[in-house]
């Protein structure tokens, strides 16, 4: 008897727990947990302002607005007479410069030297002869057979030879020594710097061209031939549309069911049963409210969190604006990077 109040204690919290797992049970047949999360948004694109590196005339423009172009392609051309004319007289100034430095590099000539040899020999006969003159002349004064300004002016011619005999010596040194070091690594410091002044009017001739970074589509031509371009005046707006990215939001209750890097179906009425393949690539740190152009099913007006959803788009099918749903996978959906060229053709 003592036991009977034990055995219903029991009973009761088996009862309890069945009530509980059959209640469990119900609600998850009544909600069950979706396969994919669908959100709503609209296509956005990346744009570039193509524009040249310099100010010029624009000489051809080779696309129309709606032309696909790839990457590598010119777009646009500069008038390059000028741009040309540059690079011609700093071809001009390096090769200057270069025979400059050869010429200090190769040093003095045999014939040079032989030259300062001769002068030598030439000063040292000058000296030699004037040495015999000043010695006449000034026994011929000591007599008192010549006035003593002679043996002076011998004397005089005497000091002018010695000292060309000196200056022919030391030019001599000069040109068998060669031209000084520092004077060789002037010349190549002014070889480096004309070379450098050469690419970069080269660098300028080729920026005459304007060439396309990546595919795209040509939205908007802002020049046309003959305008006067410049860097702060784009000439074509390209539209990076491969991939796009759809712009959705995502309720804060379901923020946890996704990340970066899981796969995304992206779905648009304009062409009823197609699915374009994307992945979610970024999920803002922050939260706001729901904007108006997004089009959902219902009025929501909680906080969400705005999702960029790239989408690959090789034929261009979708484009700026057009209103989209997004469809995340929740089952078997690991988080991946994706590869760049995951949209190629």
């Amino acid at each position: 008897m003592k036991s009977s109040p034990r055995k219903i204690l029991v009973l009761l919290v088996v009862v309890v727990l069945v009530l509980g797992a059959a209640a469990w049970w119900v609600r998850r047949e009544q909600h069950p947990t979706p396969a994919a999360l669908t959100l709503y948004g609209n296509i956005d694109i990346r744009t570039v302002d193509m524009a040249f590196n310099d100010a010029g005339r624009i000489q051809r423009i080779g696309f129309e607005e709606g032309s696909a172009v790839r990457k590598g392609q010119v777009l646009a051309q500069l008038d390059p007479l000028r741009f040309q004319d540059a690079v011609n007289q700093a071809a001009g100034v390096l090769a200057t410069a270069r025979q400059q430095l050869a010429k200090l590099e190769a040093g003095s000539r045999p014939q040079e030297i032989a030259e300062a040899r001769a002068a030598v020999a030439s000063a040292a006969a000058t000296l030699h002869n004037a040495q015999i003159t000043y010695d006449r002349q000034r026994a011929l004064a000591a007599a008192h057979l010549l006035p003593q300004q002679s043996a002076d002016n011998a004397q005089q011619a005497l000091k002018n030879a010695r000292a060309g005999l000196d200056s022919a010596q030391q030019a001599l040194s000069l040109a068998v020594q060669g031209p000084r070091q520092e004077d060789i690594a002037a010349a190549r410091a002014q070889v480096k710097a004309d070379a450098a002044a050469l690419a970069l009017a080269r660098r300028q001739l080729h920026d005459t061209t304007l060439i396309a970074p990546t595919d795209g589509v040509i939205q908007t031509r802002v020049l046309e031939v003959g305008d006067m371009a410049s860097p702060a005046a784009p000439v074509l707006t390209l539209a990076l549309n491969n991939p796009v990215w759809a712009r959705a939001y995502v309720p804060e209750t379901e923020l946890g069911r996704i990340a970066s890097g899981m796969r995304a179906d992206i779905l648009s009425d304009s062409f009823p049963g197609r699915r374009f393949k994307g992945w979610i690539g970024f999920i803002s740190p922050t939260a706001e409210f729901t904007p108006k152009s997004v089009q959902t099913t219902d009025l929501r007006t909680e906080l969400v969190y705005r999702v960029r959803v790239y989408a690959c788009n090789p034929r261009g099918r979708l484009r700026l604006g057009m209103p989209v749903t997004v469809q995340v996978p929740l089952h078997d959906n690991a988080p991946r990077a994706l590869p760049a060229h995951v949209c190629q053709d």
